[in-house]
């Protein structure tokens, strides 16, 4: 008995470390370090069947305030992006009024609300993105590193000015990393393996 609960132990300690890890190199890859005045920072949007911003989109608002925090707000600005939901507003929209009335965040907003998928998010996003020095995406780490990898594809000009967003930070949403790391598997299985800078 104490030898099953060792190892029913160990095993979950070593998914939370899997969980833990992958998250982490996601959140390191396809970005550089570009300096610059002026950085957008890319919250793209989940779908939102309800009137307000649900857990995920929570989290990504969230995600994208801490890296403009971590920049300083001069010349820093947010970009929400996301198209109608069954409620009528749109995921915009709901992220917006979420980081200004709950996160009481009062620095320069933009909103993209046409976009159904992230290669949506990311192609309606680039005219907002042709003049800024540096660029952010601000989602779970695999979720953001899809969208970096879409940029890539689409703009690499604007591709080489990604840099890290604090997306990951360890110990946060540690219980549902191992989760997190199975559905980013999944979503970034149709990747190239170039694309992605990382081991799988």
């Amino acid at each position: 008995m104490q030898r099953r609960t060792g190892l029913a132990i160990a095993g979950v300690a070593a998914a939370l470390a899997w969980g833990e890890w992958l998250n982490w190199r996601w959140s390191r890859a396809l970005v550089g370090n570009s300096g610059g005045a002026s950085t957008a920072v890319v919250v793209c949007g989940y779908r939102n069947p309800q009137a307000t911003a649900n857990l995920i989109n929570r989290q990504r608002v969230r995600a994208g305030i801490r890296s403009i925090a971590a920049d300083g707000a001069d010349g820093t600005f947010v970009i929400f992006s996301g198209g109608a939901t069954s409620s009528g507003a749109t995921e915009a929209q709901l992220m917006a009024d979420y980081a200004k009335s709950v996160l009481e965040f009062d620095g320069t907003v933009l909103l993209e609300d046409q976009s159904a998928t992230t290669w949506e998010n990311i192609t309606n996003v680039i005219p907002l993105l042709e003049d800024v020095d540096r660029i952010k995406i601000a989602s779970q780490p695999a979720h953001a590193l899809k969208a970096r990898a879409y940029l890539r594809r689409q703009r690499p000009d604007l591709a080489e000015r990604l840099v890290r967003a604090d997306d990951y930070r360890p110990g946060e949403w540690v219980v549902v990393k191992p989760l997190l790391a199975l559905y980013g598997l999944w979503t970034l299985r149709g990747l190239k393996a170039d694309e992605r800078k990382v081991s799988l």
